[in-house]
């Protein structure tokens, strides 16, 4: 498995490559951000873990100029800076995960790996519910004849909602199915991105399809 660090500390980019590289991962390193989008567009990678603040190009900035050739491959956003609106901003504009400094190399390695799974599955065919499609292949989502515009971690939750249609989606099952994290430290997010997908996929419709199960959850239902 191919690795890109983008990490503009020398210290920490050289810690994290000697550690995947001891779990088997082939690592590349870039030390700022215009390097880190030459070395992500020039060759195939199956991970790019991106410092937040770096030199001569923001890692956030370096995302979206990725994201906006075309390049899918997942990036896992690496800052000391956690809080929801800093998360929020990261994901929409294409990372993947985020990790806050300082963090425990194990928990850095299970996401890593999570991650690669995620990227690699193929996830066959369209999916329908009640009058949503939705192309696992091209990421893009309708409700009737109108294509729904969703951030990437948007379209996540809304593809984890109609592969699990009228079944209570618990808050802790949303964090680990679609961002990996565990229930308590992200609940606040997984609420503020449900919000945005109703507007989204219900507003201009009489008939809702994400409903509340009070104390319990979600659940993509007809009403």
């Amino acid at each position: 498995m191919q690795i890109l660090v983008v990490e503009d500390e020398k210290k920490v980019a050289s810690f994290i490559q000697r550690g995947l590289e001891e779990e088997g991962f082939t690592v590349d390193v870039a030390y700022d951000g215009e390097e880190g989008v030459t070395k992500a567009t020039a060759k195939t990678f199956d991970l790019i873990l991106m410092d937040v603040m770096l030199p001569k190009k923001d890692g956030l900035t370096a995302i979206k100029e990725l994201r906006e050739k075309d390049i899918s491959t997942p990036v896992l956003c690496l800052t000391a800076r956690d809080s929801v609106d800093d998360k929020v901003n990261g994901l929409d504009i294409g990372a993947d995960d985020y990790l806050a400094k300082p963090f425990a190399f194990a928990e850095l390695v299970a996401r890593c790996r999570a991650l690669i799974r995620r990227g690699s599955k193929d996830r066959g065919a369209e999916i329908f519910f009640a009058d949503l499609r939705l192309d696992p292949v091209a990421h893009k989502v309708w409700r009737g004849d109108h294509e729904i515009d969703l951030t990437s971690k948007e379209y996540a939750l809304m593809e984890y909602f109609m592969r699990n249609p009228n079944r209570v989606l618990t808050r802790a099952m949303i964090a680990e199915n679609v961002w990996d994290y565990t229930f308590d430290s992200f609940t606040n997010i997984i609420d503020v991105y449900v919000n945005y997908l109703r507007n989204k996929v219900d507003r201009d419709y009489e008939k809702k399809l994400i409903h509340t199960v009070r104390g319990q959850g979600y659940m993509l239902k007809e009403s």
